[in-house]
């Protein structure tokens, strides 16, 4: 059965306690596979990694494809490809990428502040979030979320306006590990070109 958030009490207070468990988080690691659709195109699925520091740090390492990165230092997006050997530099706030969308598990998340049309679906012992950004000027349209019983956010489903969808699945999250700065400070591999997109 579907519902809008707040009529139900029992959902109400999962919404609270994933806001609580990710709001409460200084750092996170969590494994995740990342499947990557656009209309008309063959299904790309990719693995790796996440490493997750406040504020807007992120970290994530492919073994699928092996060598790959996406990182941020909290100012700046860094994206090296492997096949190509080119980094990618794009401004935090500028990025186009679907991805910056999950620094908010690091962030003050808040459903009701950063989404409208809020709709849960009951997933067994946990739930199923469909909702739209509040802010119009974003590179997608909708994210969906799957939350355990327990408060823990399992898949997060992000839609943009060309209809892609980046859909990442999440497993062996852990809390708080220690994780050194150093490690969401970008280091260009050996003869890789760097392509800075805000010159």
């Amino acid at each position: 059965m579907l519902s809008v958030l707040g009529a139900n009490a029992g959902s109400d207070d999962l919404l609270k306690q994933v806001e609580t468990r990710y709001n409460h988080a200084k750092t996170l690691q969590v494994l995740f596979q990342e499947q990557y659709t656009r209309p008309g195109e063959i299904r790309r699925t990719e693995s790796g990694t996440l490493l997750l520091r406040k504020p807007g740090r992120m970290r994530w390492d492919y073994s699928q494809p092996r060598g790959k990165q996406f990182v941020s230092d909290g100012k700046f997006l860094y994206l090296y490809s492997p096949d190509t050997n080119q980094v990618e530099k794009t401004k935090m706030q500028e990025t186009e990428d679907m991805r910056a969308p999950l620094a908010f598990l690091l962030g003050k998340l808040n459903f009701s502040k950063e989404f409208r049309n809020i709709q849960e679906i009951p997933d067994g012992a946990g739930m199923h979030i469909k909702a739209e950004p509040k802010t119009e000027n974003l590179p997608y349209s909708a994210v969906e979320f799957v939350v355990t019983g327990q408060g823990i956010i399992r898949e997060v489903k992000v839609t943009a306006f060309d209809k892609s969808i980046l859909d990442f699945t999440f497993d062996q999250e852990k809390m708080d590990p220690p994780l050194d700065a150093k490690l969401f400070q970008f280091q260009m591999p050996a003869g890789a070109k760097l392509v800075d997109e805000g010159q």
